[in-house]
């Protein structure tokens, strides 16, 4: 490269031709070159993210679609702030989760315990679970989120203390409706303010056997981990 550029230099003076217009070029294409490789190196080891980001922009264009041809979905800057994040965090939560573990066991337990996650967020704050989605109540299952997220880092995402963790979200989703029962009846066996006492039982049993499964699953691959 040396010799290459030496002769390059001697060439363009007898030539008669400038020297810094040539380092110019020189600079630019070697500083275009080295950008290049730069950020293909990055796209290639965050393609997956990159995946992510999109295909999260892909899904908030439907109820942006909907809201522009049909009158039956009305959200404003805040929901689609929402909901992207949502989308997003899962999905980033489980690429950098569920690498850790090398059965495909481990990365199905992740992702159910994740999909449990989302569909608990996403329908308290859409609908509420217990009542609507104003009622005070519901603010219970974001503690049942945190016991979840709070045991899978005490555990550092290792299969037993995940089971054990999910095993005790269950429990806490569990409990959820019995002590919503206890100090706030009114509004959960209201028919017009909540699906009605069964309803709430049935959809928290659905949440429980989600996180069991996913407790399952991660003690399975703990031997092979």
């Amino acid at each position: 490269m040396k010799q290459t550029f030496t002769d390059l230099l001697r060439e363009r003076a007898e030539e008669r031709r400038a020297l810094l217009g040539c380092a110019l070029w020189m600079f630019l294409e070697t500083f275009a070159g080295i950008m290049r490789e730069n950020i293909t190196n990055i796209i290639m080891q965050n393609k997956n993210i990159i995946y992510l980001a999109l295909g999260t922009a892909s899904i908030l264009l439907l109820p942006l679609l909907a809201m522009l041809f049909t009158d039956q979905m009305v959200w404003d800057l805040i929901d689609f702030i929402v909901a992207g994040a949502l989308i997003f965090g899962t999905g980033l939560a489980y690429e950098l989760v569920a690498k850790k573990g090398g059965t495909m066991a481990y990365r199905v337990a992740v992702g159910i315990a994740l999909a449990a996650a989302f569909l608990l967020v996403w329908m308290n704050l859409a609908v509420g679970i217990i009542g609507s989605e104003d009622n005070p109540v519901n603010l219970m299952y974001f503690g049942v989120l945190a016991i979840g997220i709070l045991g899978a880092t005490m555990a550092r995402f290792r299969p037993q203390g995940m089971a054990r963790t999910l095993i005790t979200t269950a429990l806490a989703q569990a409990l959820v409706p019995v002590i919503a029962l206890i100090i706030n009846k009114p509004q959960v066996t209201s028919v017009e303010a909540s699906m009605g006492v069964l309803g709430v039982l049935g959809l928290n049993a659905f949440f429980v056997m989600m996180f069991i499964g996913s407790a399952l699953l991660f003690r399975r691959s703990r031997i092979r981990l």
